[in-house]
């Protein structure tokens, strides 16, 4: 009998044959061994995988390094290797200790390949969290990535489209949302306002431009609400977006209803650095059962066109500002305003937000470089408590130190 597997993708259902599940990764080869590229899914959004039993018990919260690479304990007796760069993964945990944050993750990806090259993950004592595949930190302003794919796909706004506003930088009231000329002293391009994380220039432009469903089309295409397919569980990314004006307005902006977990972060970005093409993430490179390989993970995986080269062009454009000019300016200068990565341009967004009843200040950073050919896809995310030493950007660009100091760039030095 065939075998027939459903997919849900963006609202509809793909019905798959078990050639495409194959090219897929969908059952115990874990996907194409020759390292050809995924057969392409026409339709926009995530697919979603069926993970091989080989893969099952993995347990990516206790690396072992050894000489030739980092392993992880699997289901009974077997071994995973693991894609992990050992001393880029060994500086993430040297940084986070330092860094002194309570709760806190980075992974990193090649982004060329879809391999995951840092997965770190640090929790109060004796807690067995994995924050890192976990979707419950709200996305805050990393949601202007969607917001401005979305004006760019839909609207046709580019990077120097100008807004004029006023207010809006901790909170967003209706009458911030309204042309106002007598008000509106500042003005601003939407990449001035992705770099400087200007809430009211997206909420406006959103209000102008943008409805629920479009927004809601483009924020599926780039992994909010379907499950990403990984070689563990994932928590979805969320997103609610209300029916209300106001209410809508803020969403857009990066006021609560929407929630991002670490993997869902760098696969953003690593969108992005494709010039809208989504890769799988894999973690797992082989997994042995005594000296029988049990499972041969995949070299490079598309699994959709997210959105066109030409949007995903002008969204780097406007992300380079963040570290340019904009909120991660003095985290990646120095107190003379020289470069910590010379002669690489990043392309990154922040996220802020502080949950009141928990006391708990969120930060994070997401991006990738070089912007205009890309190699790395790094995600952040800090959970502070009200006083803290280190936000999520300085942890990034410590670790794009370390990885572009490995890889000999000029001019760049180890954090550490």
């Amino acid at each position: 009998m065939r075998r027939w597997i459903g997919l849900a993708v963006a609202g509809c259902v793909l019905v798959v044959t078990p050639l495409v599940a194959r090219a897929l990764g969908v059952g115990r080869g874990g996907g194409d061994e020759q390292g050809e590229e995924l057969a392409k899914v026409t339709q926009k959004g995530f697919t979603k995988d069926v993970d091989p039993p080989a893969l099952a018990g993995i347990d990516l919260l206790r690396p072992r390094y050894e000489d030739d690479g980092v392993y992880a304990p699997a289901h009974g007796e077997r071994t995973a290797k693991l894609t992990l760069d050992k001393s880029l993964q060994q500086l993430a945990e040297q940084v986070l200790k330092h860094a002194e944050i309570p709760e806190a993750a980075v992974v990193m990806q090649d982004t060329r390949t879809g391999r995951v090259l840092v997965y770190a993950s640090q929790t109060k004592p004796g807690n067995t969290r994995d924050l890192a595949v976990e979707a419950s930190a709200p996305a805050a302003s990393i949601f202007k990535i969607v917001t401005g794919s979305a004006l760019v796909e839909h609207a046709r706004l580019t990077p120097d489209t100008k807004q004029c506003y006023w207010g809006g930088e901790h909170r967003l009231e209706a009458a911030n949302l309204e042309d106002n000329p007598r008000k509106d002293k500042w003005c601003a391009t939407v990449a001035e306002a992705m770099g400087r994380s200007l809430n009211t220039v997206f909420a406006r432009l959103s209000l102008k431009h943008l409805d629920q469903a479009k927004l809601g089309q483009t924020a599926r295409q780039l992994g909010f609400g379907e499950p990403i397919p990984f070689d563990v569980p994932v928590s979805p990314n969320t997103i609610t977006l209300p029916e209300d004006r106001v209410g809508f307005a803020r969403t857009s902006a990066g006021f609560w209803n929407t929630t991002l977990s670490p993997l869902g972060a760098v696969t953003l970005a690593t969108t992005m650095a494709n010039r809208g093409q989504t890769l799988r993430p894999v973690i797992v490179d082989w997994v042995k059962d005594g000296r029988e390989t049990v499972h041969k993970g995949p070299s490079r995986q598309v699994l959709s066109r997210a959105e066109s080269p030409e949007v995903a062009a002008a969204v780097t454009r406007m992300m380079e500002a963040t570290v340019r000019d904009g909120t991660s300016y003095k985290a990646f200068h120095d107190g003379a305003g020289r470069e910590y990565l010379p002669g690489v341009t990043v392309a990154g967004k922040t996220g802020t937000l502080t949950k009141q009843q928990t006391n708990q200040f969120y930060t994070w950073f997401v991006g990738f470089a070089p912007s205009q050919k890309p190699e790395v896809a790094i995600a952040v995310l800090a959970i502070n408590k009200a006083t803290w030493k280190t936000k999520a950007n300085t942890v990034a660009r410590q670790m794009l130190q370390g990885y572009f100091a490995e890889k000999g760039y000029a001019g760049v030095k180890p954090p550490i």
